[in-house]
């Protein structure tokens, strides 16, 4: 392995960099509606209790263990030990994958700023949303790919390629406009929105506490996994980050600054989000519950919302146009985060120039892309998404505290983090690593486990549920695996 030049040019580039990374289209469309389900301005309690016990201490050690390996996840875990490279090359495929059905969300997000100009989609925001994605209905019949789809793919993983194939220098100079850029349109939409009529409904809806639901463990459950997925973490990309920065850098700090702004946005979008649901409900005269699924996820975003937009008496395009100008923003630093970890994996392992290999994943990532431009992709999509989030990601989690909390010396970081940080961390971090992070995630990952056999999901048929979650979860594994065994050249010669 040669020795890692390329730093980040500075300490806000990195923080701005993972900001980006952890913030994303998750924090407006699924935050809001799990805190409203899971007992409103109550679920703040066990959402900090999970912050703090979890994902905060998850994040320092991802950052310390990329700062002390000063490599990608492979690389990392093969510096822990040889036999584990296989870990590092699940962690940073599980982001690639993840990237491909993301770019695809995002993909119509470009499509809704363009329809925004017009309003394209009238009064019949649902309509249009299945006939803009030529919707089947049912992941069994593909369809027709849906053109406006492949050319906004086109365009993000063309921007993705442009972003990154200078390495960390570029991310630097993105992130310094993409970071707060959202964060403020995210504002001016949350000011609008508690303007409106019955937006004061729909942010009590959002708050108002409900104190029981604290006795309900699913409620505890749904708290850690929200901390969890919104972090970024086990996919490789802050250990990633966390190898191009200097050797003293203060590691603590910029966890707890990551984790809190990350925490931040997802509050601050509820706001943003409820504003207009309450709106909505009011023009409609529906209550909130009445809206049901159509605030959460993409009925949010390409139903729920455009149909409010529509129905706003002034400026009504100029603020669609800010939600999904906001939206791309906030998606495409997570959209890159999630190919830099296998690009550098694959740059270190087999030293091919930076550009090469963006280029080959982008264009790959493209090609697979294209399931998802079907008229049966939203429902590909989901599958997979389901799949990979509940059972990939806490699995690599899971991985992470034992590999590196039971078979390796978890002191190790911790003492290479006390040498640069501000805020010195404890043994109540090795013992939260060790014992609390891993049985939340067994417990997460039995859940989902009883769930999905007792209750397949959304009763798909069982073929499609193996094609879609069971089959690409194994695929990661055996590729992992592979690409372990496969060394370089120069090695190979030797």
């Amino acid at each position: 392995m040669i020795e890692k030049k390329e730093h980040w040019n500075s300490r806000f580039a990195f923080v701005m960099a993972a900001i980006g990374s952890a913030v994303g289209l998750g924090n407006v469309w699924r935050f809001p509606f799990v805190c409203y389900e899971s007992g409103g301005g109550a679920f703040l309690i066990p959402f900090f209790v999970a912050l703090f016990t979890a994902g905060i201490p998850l994040m320092i050690l991802e950052l310390s263990l990329g700062h002390w390996a000063r490599y990608a996840p492979p690389q990392a875990f093969q510096k822990i030990g040889k036999k584990w490279e296989w870990t590092g090359w699940l962690i940073a495929l599980s982001p690639f994958i993840i990237a491909i059905y993301y770019v695809v969300v995002m993909s119509w997000c470009f499509c809704y700023m363009i329809y925004s100009l017009d309003l394209r989609w009238g009064s019949h925001a649902e309509e249009f949303f299945h006939n803009f994605l030529a919707d089947t209905g049912t992941p069994t019949v593909l369809g027709s790919i849906s053109i406006p789809v492949i050319l906004g793919l086109l365009v993000i993983w063309l921007c993705v390629f442009l972003i990154l194939y200078k390495g960390v220098s570029r991310i630097g100079k993105v992130v310094a406009i993409t970071v707060p850029l959202p964060t403020i349109l995210l504002i001016i939409l949350t000011v609008r929105g508690l303007t409106l009529p019955g937006a004061m409904d729909g942010i009590s809806y959002y708050l108002t506490p409900d104190f029981s639901k604290l006795g309900d463990v699913n409620v505890w459950l749904a708290a850690y996994a929200q901390v969890f997925f919104s972090l970024s973490i086990a996919q490789g990309i802050m250990i990633t980050y966390a190898s191009f920065l200097k050797k003293k850098s203060d590691i603590t700090n910029n966890a707890f600054i990551i984790s809190l702004a990350d925490a931040g946005t997802s509050f601050l979008a509820g706001f943003t989000v409820f504003s207009v649901v309450g709106y909505l409900a009011q023009t409609q005269g529906l209550t909130i519950p009445e809206l049901g699924l159509r605030i959460a996820g993409p009925n949010l975003t390409f139903i729920t919302y455009p149909t409010a937009i529509s129905l706003l008496p002034v400026a009504a395009s100029f603020f669609g146009i800010i939600f999904y100008i906001a939206l791309l923003t906030f998606g495409i630093d997570s959209a890159f985060s999630m190919i830099e970890p296998f690009t550098a994996s694959i740059t270190n392992k087999w030293h091919l120039k930076k550009a090469k290999a963006t280029a080959l994943i982008c264009l790959s990532g493209f090609l697979l892309s294209l399931l998802f431009a079907t008229g049966a992709g939203l429902h590909w999509l989901d599958i997979v998404d389901h799949f990979i989030a509940n059972f990939g990601l806490v699995t690599i989690g899971l991985l992470e505290c034992i590999i590196l909390g039971w078979l390796f010396r978890l002191a190790t970081f911790r003492e290479h983090v006390n040498k640069s940080s501000d805020i010195q961390i404890g043994k109540w971090w090795d013992t939260l690593v060790k014992y609390v992070v891993p049985l939340i995630l067994i417990i997460i990952l039995s859940v989902a486990l009883y769930q999905n056999i007792t209750d397949p999901y959304l009763n798909y048929p069982l073929w499609v549920l193996v094609l879609g979650g069971i089959l690409p979860l194994a695929g990661l594994v055996i590729l992992a695996v592979f690409l372990m065994k496969i060394r370089p050249a120069q090695e190979e010669q030797v």
